[in-house]
């Protein structure tokens, strides 16, 4: 399930297309009852999919806008919910009339069921006789719960659920009694925010719950949303240096970027859950379960050089909460750059002289001096070239995505010209776009290290390189799927914007890089080779389509300047080498371990659990942290996957005579 994403301290590139004038949007909400068809067919109109509203639209968003109302399951019966469900049905049948009188009754219903919750909560924790029952075990998942048949059921569903919330602000370092009291403000404030609401609040839940059944990229952004989101794209936001998302009830970690102050600590990843958020060494935590994204986000952003507090909870063979501290800072661009580091190994009695060129993201700069990702790579592959380098790993295993046009020129960087990528949208608004530089910067042996966590304009990159032959895709299965493209479309004053998914990326091939990715030719798979990280995981996520293959016969050369395309045989010879290595590694059998193990995982917690600390890894001793910190300046270790990505490159060098991506094709 999606919902919506920010950035805490993030870099993001995002196009502003101005419509009715383009007039800037103020901070009050001024989506009406007449706006809302007007709205609602631009989305049909943009978007690349043509979704109609038919029933079966309708009936995705009335699911979505469920799901985003009563996440955690437990403000609603299974007979509310599906009253609920009916109402926005309504709200949709009639909108066209111009009869909205189903949002009154949904607001109205909002604040009966919040109220109910409150006065729940308050009786529950009010009572001098509440102690947290070790016992009490809650299923984390939502979607492994089933909604309350009764209302009895759902009260039991209730009573674990506050437990979980004592227990964890306890686990932070909160008395018992100032966790009660805090849990209860916590929902008397939830119920004093509903009641402010105004019916275009409830519009702008319904019109985003509609952009969602769209495709989960595609969203709408009150005045508020989009100045928020605004505030997210600056590249100087001080913070933590994450992405983050809102699903199911819980704030989760959707991105770590590189060179942000929690990549440098080292604790937090991608799918960690963040529960509590408390200020500076002794801040109280609060309770962030349930609490809107853009609550969550205004605790954790700050200045550089203080202090958060995060209580997180963590899937895998084992559902674990711990606390992690991290010291707001600004991004450092320069740990964004891209790098080269050199590795020797032993191939037939030869030392190779191999690189890894490391590409955290495709950075770019339109102030005169700065930073260009395409530039500096060009520059990397010149100094590996010069340097003698028998091959290169191309890192591309850690990169989100970012600039487009920087993806086009990096991946011009290893053929001679030709298609990298198609972008085609709705009414034929097609484009090619080529590398027209004949130089080959690098026509040595060539391997690509991707992982689930490869998403956008890293896809396209290996999409190319797979496609031409041009070296060998290793590491998870696929990458992460997203191949689609958004605009954000300014609205007028007061509506603030809609996000749409206007096109699809295309490899040369003519595949689409939605949903699918670039399968590796080789899987050397990372802790990350899960469903979970992946455009498959989303809601509503469009299709894999495919179209016209575009590949180039010109890609390669005749000269001494050429490549030499890569054969199924070849690849077929360097993977059965590989799942050798695989199986008598120590590393990947742990890899394997750790994957089997989180497929079956147990996703409840129990209320012992919390309080005993147990997979407390965020808080070990500070004085092993540190060992591992001077140990880590000594020398970066490589991972399994780069380590393994090294060997196959060693192989790939030496096979065949080196003939494959040779400078010199024999």
């Amino acid at each position: 399930m999606r919902h919506s994403l920010l950035k805490v301290g993030g870099l993001a590139i995002v196009a502003l297309l101005a419509v009715d004038g383009g007039a800037s949007a103020r901070t009050n909400n001024a989506l009406s009852c007449g706006a809302m068809p007007v709205l609602m067919d631009r989305y049909s109109q943009l978007h690349i999919s043509g979704k109609k509203r038919d029933a079966a639209f309708v009936e995705q968003v009335a699911k979505t806008f469920l799901d985003r109302y009563d996440p955690s399951k437990s403000m609603l019966t299974a007979e509310q919910a599906e009253r609920l469900k009916g109402q926005v049905r309504e709200f949709f049948k009639d909108v066209d009339k111009g009869t909205c009188s189903s949002v009154a009754v949904i607001r109205a219903e909002q604040l009966a069921y919040q109220q109910g919750m409150e006065v729940f909560v308050k009786k529950t924790l009010g009572d001098p006789k509440y102690k947290l029952d070790k016992a009490i075990r809650l299923e984390m998942d939502p979607d492994k719960r089933a909604r309350a048949k009764s209302p009895a059921e759902l009260d039991g569903l209730r009573t674990k659920l506050v437990a979980f919330q004592v227990a964890n602000l306890v686990h932070g370092g909160t008395t018992i009694d100032e966790a009660k009291q805090k849990v209860m403000k916590r929902y008397e404030l939830a119920t004093r925010r509903v009641k402010e609401l105004e019916e275009a609040d409830i519009y702008t839940m319904l019109l985003d719950a509609y952009a969602d059944a769209f495709d989960p990229h595609t969203s709408y952004f009150s005045a508020e949303d989009l100045e928020d989101f605004r505030i997210s794209m600056q590249l100087s936001l001080e913070g933590i240096g994450a992405v983050l998302r809102s699903q199911d009830g819980f704030t989760t970690i959707a991105e770590i970027v590189h060179g942000g102050a929690a990549d440098r600590e080292g604790t937090l990843r991608p799918e960690d859950k963040i529960t509590a958020v408390a200020q500076g060494d002794d801040g109280e935590p609060v309770d962030t379960i349930d609490m809107s994204l853009r609550d969550v986000v205004r605790m954790i952003r700050g200045k550089k050089g203080t202090k958060v507090r995060l209580t997180v909870l963590r899937g895998g063979a084992k559902t674990q909460t711990f606390n992690v501290t991290i010291v707001r800072d600004k991004i450092d661009l320069e740990e964004q750059a891209a790098k080269l580091r050199w590795e020797n190994v032993e191939r037939d009695g030869k030392q190779l002289k191999l690189a890894i060129l490391d590409l955290p993201s495709f950075y770019g700069s339109s102030d005169e001096g700065g930073r260009d990702c395409a530039q500096d790579v060009a520059k990397l592959l010149n100094e590996a070239r010069n340097g003698g380098a028998d091959g290169i790993v191309l890192d591309l295993s850690a990169n989100s995505g970012g600039l487009l046009q920087a993806a086009v020129e990096i991946g011009g960087l290893f053929i001679k010209t030709g298609g990298i990528v198609r972008v085609e949208g709705e009414g034929g608004r097609n484009q090619t776009l080529e590398d027209t530089d004949d130089r080959i910067q690098w026509s040595g042996p060539l391997v690509v290290l991707t992982s689930r966590l490869s998403a956008s304009a890293s896809e396209i990159v290996a999409g190319a390189i797979k496609d031409y032959h041009r070296g060998v895709i290793v590491g998870d299965d696929q990458t992460y799927g997203k191949g689609s493209v958004q605009n954000v479309v300014n609205l007028p004053e007061g509506l603030g914007a809609m996000k749409v998914t206007t096109a699809l990326f295309f490899r040369p091939s003519g595949e689409s890089t939605q949903l699918d990715g670039v399968a590796a030719d080789i899987v050397v798979p990372s802790p990350f080779n899960l469903p979970k990280f992946g455009e498959r995981s989303n809601d509503n996520a469009l299709p894999h389509r495919r179209t016209i293959n575009f590949t180039a016969d010109q890609a390669t050369s005749n000269t001494a300047t050429g490549w030499t395309p890569l054969t199924d045989g070849v690849v077929k010879q360097l993977a059965a080498a590989s799942v050798k290595r695989q199986k008598a590694s120590p590393e990947f059998k742990k890899v394997a371990e750790t994957l089997a193990k989180a497929e079956k995982k147990d996703t409840s917690l129990s209320v012992g659990e919390i309080l005993d600390g147990k997979g407390d890894e965020g808080d070990e001793d500070a004085a092993k942290k540190d060992e591992k910190k001077d140990e880590a300046k000594e020398k970066e270790k490589l991972s399994p996957e780069a380590l393994e990505a090294l060997q196959i490159l060693a192989d790939l060098v030496t096979v065949d005579g080196g003939a494959y991506g040779a400078r010199v094709p024999k």
